[in-house]
Parts: structure tokens; sequence; C-alpha cells
């Protein structure tokens, strides 16, 4: 029966794992978990191919426990009530250890199915996700669990798995021998993304699809290497941690003033193809973070926006990036939003006296007679359309929301209204 070479090649112990040193290295935590026999209920998360359900099947082979695996992507509840009704059978004697992976996928009442028999020890779950559990898992859960993250992969990282691989597949060229270019190499780590499973899937297929030359030898070069991968596809789900990631990632660079990152969070999005996004969160960077240091950079983006709405893609990349560069690049206020959200905290957290009586609508008969506007003095009547008067409620009169930033545009109108005022 033919075997996958990426499972051909799955490490049987934590040393042979690639990556993820900092938790599986010697003496790292989950390195101490294997050598006390201790295993506990374990929360995996990190992205597909880095090694969470190797790790698993490490662990679970040293425990003295009843080994079962479900996918939660198509096992149902009738699956775990069957894993449930062995726990008082001699299979089950000495515990139960299910490995449930993308466990995100059960839903809360599958999810608190398991509660009881995680309680009192006698399924220990090792969960993995390529979600944030914090997002996604029960609560009662992740109380019980411990959390680590698996980080994604380097290049050296997955060229290691890679020439690990190799030295497997060598002994299948008994009548040719093997040659693989190191740039070769250095594609396949590169277009995997931090994936191993992808990499070592395109090596496979280069090694399967290449013809020995007249001398006997199958040689692996760049070019073999680029036909026999996937594109290079960027870590992006609409739904999930990622698009939330790079959102934000985005929006700190161009408030950071970073051209240069701000573009590369850009391109990121312009490759998922998510316009909307992309638009909805340069509006608000335009009004949060550049606000009155430059108040006509919202309308510049707006109609850049809606020029890469008539365009779409790719030539929307175009405005986007032009509109990207005019925020990281512009001066940065942030006035605007401190000043509405503490007008809004105040709404929540006082009681506000009523609207004084002199600016109430004296646009109806009988307004005079209950004192509405009588008081009220028109501003166009005064020199420099001023004159001072109370507006804000009586118990926050003195109140101050707005304070002007210190930037050009800020500073000239505080200067005029203080000269006014």
């Amino acid at each position: 029966m033919y075997q996958p070479l990426a499972d051909k090649i799955r490490p049987t112990k934590l040393s042979e794992v690639c990556g993820q040193k900092h938790i599986l290295g010697n003496n790292k935590i989950l390195d101490r978990i294997l050598k006390s026999g201790a295993i506990s209920n374990m929360i995996f998360y990190g992205p597909p191919g880095i090694g969470k359900t190797t790790v698993a099947n490490i662990i679970s082979k040293s425990a003295n426990k009843q080994f079962y695996k479900l996918n939660a992507t198509n096992a149902s509840l009738k699956d775990i009530q069957d894993i449930c009704k062995e726990l008082d059978t001699f299979m089950g004697r000495n515990g139960v250890l299910l490995y449930l992976d993308e466990i995100q996928n059960f839903n809360k009442k599958q999810q608190q199915s398991l509660l009881e028999y995680i309680e009192d020890g006698r399924i220990t779950l090792i969960a993995s996700t390529t979600e944030n559990p914090y997002h996604y898992v029960y609560k009662a859960l992740l109380s019980r669990s411990t959390i680590f993250e698996f980080k994604p992969l380097s290049e050296d990282d997955v060229k290691e798995a890679l020439n690990r691989a190799i030295d497997i597949e060598k002994v299948n060229f008994t009548e040719t021998s093997l040659k693989i270019d190191e740039e070769a190499l250095d594609y396949f780590a590169a277009a995997s993304n931090g994936d191993v499973r992808k990499a070592i899937n395109g090596l496979e297929v280069a090694l399967n699809s290449t013809n020995p030359s007249s001398e006997g030898i199958v040689h692996i070069t760049p070019v073999i290497a680029r036909e026999s991968s996937q594109t290079k596809v960027v870590a992006y789900d609409m739904n999930g941690d990622s698009h939330y990631d790079i959102l934000s990632a985005f929006q700190k660079s161009i408030r950071g003033s970073d051209a240069s990152a701000s573009l590369h969070y850009l391109a990121r999005l312009i490759k998922a193809g998510d316009l909307i996004s992309i638009c909805r969160r340069l509006l608000v960077i335009a009004s949060e973070d550049i606000g009155l240091a430059y108040p006509q950079a919202c309308s510049i983006v707006k109609s850049l926006l809606d020029t890469s709405r008539e365009l779409g893609f790719p030539e929307a990349r175009i405005p986007l990036a032009e509109a990207t560069i005019l925020l990281a690049t512009a001066p940065k206020s942030n006035s605007v939003v401190l000043a509405i959200d503490k007008a809004l905290a105040d709404l929540d957290n006082m009681k506000i006296d009523d609207i004084p009586n002199h600016l109430k609508d004296a646009h109806y008969s009988g307004a005079a007679a209950l004192g509405r506007g009588v008081t009220y003095k028109y501003p166009h009547n005064y020199e420099n359309n001023f004159i001072k008067q109370q507006y804000l409620p009586n118990n926050i009169k003195t109140r101050i929301y707005y304070e002007p930033g210190a930037n050009k545009m800020e500073r000239t109108t505080k200067e005029f209204w203080d000269r006014v005022k």
C-alpha cells in the first residue's frame, strides 16, 4: 500500500520534530510533561502543518491509556458517547486519552459533553485547533486545559524536515542516484510558508515525476521545484484570527507611520481579495489616527476607495496603495476618538442634567412661556461670530472633551480660538 512521504517521515519522538523548541526542546515544558508521564489536558494552537498532530501522537504513545482520535469536522456527539461507554470496560480501566483535532468545529453542546469525564480524570483531552482557542473553545474546557501555542516554522526548520525526508527516500534510489539542488530546497521551504506538510508534498511530487537522465541521475532543479509546488498561499481566513491579525497589523503600521510595513500588510489583504475590509479599515484610520491633523485625508481616501471599487482587482491595488501611503505619511492625531469616547463614557457613567433652556427648541407657539430659547444669544450677531454662553448641562458645564493634538493644523485652530475667546 502506498504511503505518502509526509506520513513516512512523521517523527516518533520529540527530538525529531522540527521547530517548536520553545515548548519541545530539552527540558522545556512539553518535554518535561512527557518525561514525567503525568499527561494533563492540553490544547495545541497554531497554523496547519507545523507539528500539532505529530506531537499529540507522540504523547499518546507514552501514556498508559486507551487512545482515541477524532476529527471535529466529521465527528458527532454519538462518537463521544461511544468513547465514554468504554470508560467502564476493561479497555478503559486506566482512563482514556482522546485526541480531538480541529476542536473549533465542535459546538458548545459537543464540547460540554466532555466536561464530566475531564473533570474526574477519566478522559484526558488533547485538542488541536488552527483558530484562537480563546475565541472558539468553551470557557469551561479552557479552564481545565493548558494551552500551548505552536509557532510558524522558519525556512530553516522546513529545510531540516526536507533533508530528513531526502535521507529516508534515498533508499528507494537503488538503480539511480538522487541529486537535489540547494536552490530547489530553498524554494520548497519558501513556497511552503512554514507548512512542513506542503513542502514535503512538493518534494514528493518532484521525486515521483522526474525521470532519470541518461547517466541515471534524478536531478531536482529549482525549475522542477517550482513546477512541483503549489502556489504560495498567505494564511488568511475571512472569519478567523489571521483576518483580524492582518487588519490589526495594517492599521498599527499606518498609525506608526511605517509606509513599507503598511504596504506589506496591504499586499496580504490584496492577495486575499478582501477589498471590503481594506476600504472599511482605511476609512476608519483616516478619522481615528489622522483625524484633525489632516482633515482633508478622509475625503481624499474616500475618493480613492470609490475608485478602487469601480476598478476592482487587479487595478484597485493602485489607488489602495495611494491611500495607504497617504495615511502612513500623514501627520497623526487621535484627538477625535479620545474626545467622542470621553463624551460617551460620561453618558454611561454619570447622571446628566437637562439641556439648558436657552438651547432648547423655540420654534413653536408657547415656547417662550416655557422659557425655551428666551436668553439664547445668536453668535453671528457678535464679533468673530462668537459670544460666551453655557452649552453643556449644569452638572458638566465645565467639562472638556476635546483636547487639541500637538500638530500644525490643530495648533493653528487652537491659537485662533485662544485669541477670540
